[in-house]
């Protein structure tokens, strides 16, 4: 007797569960794509305040140097 409460238990539960997350489960957001104006990345950057004025950055990459000699 005690196993058929125990299992309607769990059956109760799975259900309460399964109906919870169809009910209140968080809707898929929707993108609108005329929010933000087409601009290629060369324009995006010119239109900076200071985009003349931007110093560079030298970079010694040594990514793929390997200093196995075999």
């Amino acid at each position: 007797m005690r196993a058929h409460h125990v299992i309607a238990t769990a059956a109760v539960l799975l259900v309460a569960f399964g109906a919870k997350l169809f009910f209140f489960s968080v809707p898929s957001a929707e993108a609108d794509i005329r929010a933000v104006p087409h601009v290629s990345g060369l324009e995006r950057h010119s239109d900076l305040p200071n985009s003349k004025n931007l110093p560079e950055q030298e970079m010694h990459d040594m990514s793929f140097v390997f200093t196995d000699r075999d």
